[in-house]
């Protein structure tokens, strides 16, 4: 009786046994790195309803996060600003450009402004900036150098991973408190002669929860 298969298929078993553990590697590396927010998440920079540059208001003109972000130390979430921070400065400057019509309008009318936001977390995710700012964590270490940012971009994945790595060894992540918004403090330079245990400002130590309740309540 003729075979049905030919001679070559009893190489099969071998070849699925040699090169299935590769395959299957490939697969959880490619599922690993393309599935997650590192991938799919950073570089994330939606067009806002309003051309508003991080880079002109923080970065050359040197103006402080909280002055926006008024809500950041007292607060879990950083404020986005209302229409009447932004008058301040505009009610006298560039009082009738175009790109503005959207935040004089807000003023006039208390309408919201429909920011699109770019750091969120899942509802199930618990964080406050409070006692991270508390800690001397920077607003660079998870934001990035928002200061050179024209449109606001995610610089770091916000994942589970990537903040208990910091968990576990915040350390390198510290800087002094009032140098939280400093955009140009450096870690690998400004870090090495910096140690937490020793600043007379830190009412507390830095001892940041690894356990499942400390983000998910």
């Amino acid at each position: 009786m003729p075979a049905i298969f030919p001679r070559w298929t009893n190489n099969i078993p071998l070849a699925v046994a040699v090169l299935g553990p590769f395959a299957l590697a490939g697969l959880v590396g490619f599922v690993w790195y393309y599935f997650s927010p590192k991938y799919t998440d950073v570089g994330y920079r939606p067009i806002q309803p309003v051309p508003f540059s991080h880079k002109l208001h923080a970065g050359d003109m040197g103006m402080d996060c909280r002055y926006c972000h008024n809500t950041v130390e007292r607060a879990a979430v950083a404020a986005v600003p209302p229409a009447a921070t932004c008058m301040n400065c505009h009610s006298l400057v560039k009082t009738d450009s175009p790109r503005l019509k959207l935040v004089r309008d807000s003023f006039e009318t208390g309408e919201t402004i429909p920011w699109v936001r770019v750091h969120q977390l899942p509802d199930f995710a618990f964080f406050d900036h409070r006692p991270h700012l508390a800690a001397g964590v920077g607003c660079s270490t998870c934001h990035g150098r928002i200061d050179q940012m024209t449109i606001v971009e995610m610089a770091q994945p916000l994942s589970m991973g990537w903040c208990l790595d910091c968990h576990r060894d915040p350390e390198p992540n510290l800087r002094p408190v009032d140098q939280i918004t400093n955009m140009a403090w450096d870690p690998a330079t400004d870090g090495k002669a910096y140690d937490a245990a020793k600043d007379p400002k830190r009412k507390r130590d830095v001892n940041p929860p690894e356990h499942c309740s400390g983000c998910h309540r």
